[in-house]
């Protein structure tokens, strides 16, 4: 392998982290109590020049766990009817199972450390989905217990724009306000705007950094 491909490998380009893109639409603010109803997410590859794209998408609509509080505010907000028979829900501990299952493999496949959660506001996501993995009493959590990237701060630096939909706009996405608050749908945005603010760091030079380029070619060298 060429030393540009070492550089431009997902392992080395996220110190070894498996950046995997997550939404959560849930029944509150509260992780510990309020209900989550849906989560998505996007797996991340990329190509042999260094170039962030989508892989797989991923959708589950989730059953209200036991003794969880639903909010109506929050139900108003995004349109969800948690207990609509069509929505072929199921349980959190479903979702997370084949959520992991995935994320495992893409950590493996990719030779990656350690998944992390890709998110827009992303301690939110972090929080529910940690919850939800201690309440189904998973022992092991591909994710990193607290570090994430966080689109809404990432866009605020790169673009002067927090919101997502103003984000995806300023970054030449379009974004269907229609379709907002689904998970779906806001995941697959968020993981085109984590997409497009990396390659937006390449375009400008950034990535490969130079001094690591240096000192992977000095080690070889000295070898």
């Amino acid at each position: 392998m060429s030393v540009t491909q070492e550089m431009n490998a997902l392992h080395d380009r996220f110190r070894s982290f498996y950046p995997v893109v997550i939404d959560l639409e849930t029944a509150g603010f509260n992780p510990k109590k309020d209900a989550i109803l849906e989560i998505a997410m996007v797996t991340l590859s990329m190509d042999e020049k260094g170039w962030l794209k989508k892989e797989k998408t991923f959708h589950f609509n989730i059953q209200p766990f036991i003794g969880s509080n639903i909010q109506s505010e929050a139900l108003a907000f995004n349109k969800i009817d948690p207990f609509n028979p069509l929505r072929a829900a199921v349980t959190e501990k479903i979702a997370l199972k084949k959520i992991f299952k995935v994320v495992q493999k893409g950590i493996e496949a990719k030779n990656c450390s350690r998944a992390i959660i890709v998110a827009h506001n992303a301690n939110f996501d972090h929080n529910f989905l940690m919850a939800a993995a201690k309440r189904t009493n998973f022992e092991t959590n591909p994710f990193h217990p607290f570090v994430t990237f966080d689109t809404a701060a990432l866009s605020g630096l790169v673009l002067g724009q927090t919101v997502l939909a103003k984000a995806c706009k300023i970054a030449g996405i379009n974004f269907d306000n229609n379709q907002a608050h689904s998970a779906l749908y806001d995941t697959t945005q968020t993981a085109n705007l984590f997409c497009e603010l990396v390659n937006r760091w390449k375009r400008l030079g950034g990535w490969p950094p130079i001094t690591s380029e240096i000192n992977v070619l000095n080690t070889k060298i000295e070898k």
